[in-house]
């Protein structure tokens, strides 16, 4: 639900457009209450961003292997 098919990176604001909010309230609220920390996961499967709109440029297509520099190269 909050990566569409093919991407690994989201923001918060078309998350909250794609879906309904009684459909991602459970979504979230299980996500927050089995939080983890970062080093003890075994995969990190997306990025999901927060008030960082400034990010949107970076990945025009929402693929992090396909982020951008700001100068327009290839980042990875």
């Amino acid at each position: 639900m909050i990566f569409p098919e093919g991407q690994d990176v989201a923001f918060i604001d078309e998350v909250l457009a794609r879906h309904p909010s009684e459909t991602l309230d459970p979504v979230f609220a299980r996500l927050w209450r089995n939080r983890l920390a970062k080093r003890d996961a075994n995969g990190i499967h997306g990025l999901l961003f927060y008030r960082l709109e400034e990010k949107k440029v970076f990945y025009p297509d929402r693929i992090d292997e396909n982020a951008i520099n700001p100068n327009g190269g290839r980042l990875r």
